[in-house]
């Protein structure tokens, strides 16, 4: 059963994306292959999307391969999130607003032998969605009058992954395949107020893919005072992105439309040097038994030699030098409180009570200028029948970008919710 519900979920997944469902929306993604997505559950994300120290039996960590250890032996777990997200967009004294929905993430563990587990799952990498218009004055062909220029993006990339892990005594080792795929649409429409002068329509369409390794590790120890402290580390490797690019631009003036520019570039071919960055991550935690947990994060990719800077499709509309690719970076804490796990008499106190904080460094720069995100979250757990079924709650509030050199002020509220799914499976029956 818990299969077909994966399956059947997937699929919506899937078709989502084929629909240019957005799982995000902001006027940024129209610059590489998007917006990224912030990894992790609700679990994580409620706790400024920590995870690479972080070892709990009782929710799917997949942001560190060695956390799929962290388990009941028998337990067979599966992780269902949604997210809903609102913007609200603000530049020059203008402001606009946007509101998404979606699946953001299946996920599902289960033991192979003793102390080793395996995992798999698919969440959004990147998403692209975007759509805005404006007028412009044509400058040195005042014949044509104004020009209305429109833009407008949708699709991304997803993220799937199968991976295992195995403990050794205190030690935990993890690694995981990730396989991206996707598609992106970008279009923009050059709309002259002369009936007289020619329409532009350009864009491009993205097919897109790539195949990497992620590797992870972690070290547990007891102090004497009861607290554990864990030591986490992960390792995305660096690899090529392959796929098609479509590049058209075309002329229409009344029913005549002719053909600018076209043409179909294989990435991996004519441009071999266009790639994914890798990833190291760095991470402590500490946690006093089932009462108590805190962690810190640290996450860091260099996209400075990722290519995107100059290929048609991925660096914008014109392919100039106003975007380039930069040094990601991430900060991220957050913590943890249950006060009883065991109480018989008040719910309240079972629940597990989290908040976060996070400070992020996009990967791009814009006319030299860094995108910067930063919030808070905060988040709950709502035990559910028996064993760790939960329903998982929580927000995030943030803001990204900024009002000077004419950037976008992006304010969000995005809420996440997970549906935490845990079982015991082969469990030996005994009769009296």
């Amino acid at each position: 059963m818990l299969f077909t519900i994966l399956g059947a979920l997937s699929g919506v997944v899937l078709n989502a994306q084929t629909e240019s469902a957005h799982n995000s929306y902001s006027p940024y993604s129209v610059y590489g292959i998007g917006d990224m997505y912030t990894q992790g559950s609700a679990y994580n994300k409620s706790m400024g999307g920590v995870g690479i120290a972080m070892r709990n039996n009782q929710y799917i960590n997949y942001l560190n391969p060695a956390a799929v250890t962290a388990r009941d032996t028998l337990a067979f777990m599966a992780d269902i999130n949604l997210s809903v997200q609102n913007k609200v967009f603000s530049q020059n004294g203008k402001r606009s607003a946007n509101n998404t929905f979606n699946i953001s993430g299946l996920s599902f563990t289960a033991p192979i032998y003793h102390k080793s587990a395996f995992i798999m799952g698919l969440t959004p990498f990147s998403d692209v969605a975007f759509d805005f218009s404006g007028k412009v004055n044509s400058g040195t062909l005042p014949t044509t009058g104004y020009i209305s220029r429109a833009a407008k993006g949708s699709g991304g990339m997803y993220q799937a992954f199968v991976g295992a892990g195995i403990a050794f005594g205190n030690f935990s080792v993890g690694a995981q395949a990730l396989y991206y795929f996707g598609k992106i649409d970008k279009d923009f429409t050059y709309t002259m107020q002369s009936t007289a002068s020619n329409s532009i329509y350009s864009g491009y369409d993205l097919e897109l893919n790539a195949l990497t390794g992620k590797f992870g590790v972690q070290y547990e120890t007891r102090l004497s005072n009861g607290l554990t402290v864990t030591v986490g580390a992960t390792h995305r490797l660096r690899t090529s992105l392959k796929g098609r690019i479509k590049d058209y631009k075309l002329s229409s003036l009344s029913s005549v439309t002719d053909t600018l520019r076209y043409s179909l570039d294989t990435l991996g071919k004519n441009n071999a040097g266009v790639k994914l960055a890798g990833e190291t991550g760095i991470g402590i935690a500490i946690r006093r038994g089932d009462k108590w947990r805190f962690e810190v994060d640290y996450t860091f990719a260099d996209w400075s030699s990722s290519g995107f800077d100059y290929v048609a499709g991925l660096s914008s509309e014109s392919g100039n030098a106003a975007f380039t690719c930069t040094k990601a970076q991430s900060f991220r804490a957050g913590a943890e409180y249950i006060p009883n796990k065991n109480d018989i008499r008040y719910y309240l106190r079972r629940c597990a009570y989290r908040a976060g904080f996070y400070y992020d460094k996009a990967y791009y720069k814009l006319n030299g200028n860094a995108v910067n995100s930063i919030g808070v979250t905060f988040g709950v757990t709502l035990p559910i029948f028996r064993w760790y079924n939960g329903l998982s709650l929580g927000v995030d509030i943030g803001q990204k970008g900024g009002s000077g050199a004419n950037m976008i002020k992006e304010r969000y509220v995005m809420f996440s919710v997970g549906f935490n799914i845990h079982d015991i499976w082969f469990q030996k029956h005994r009769y009296e």
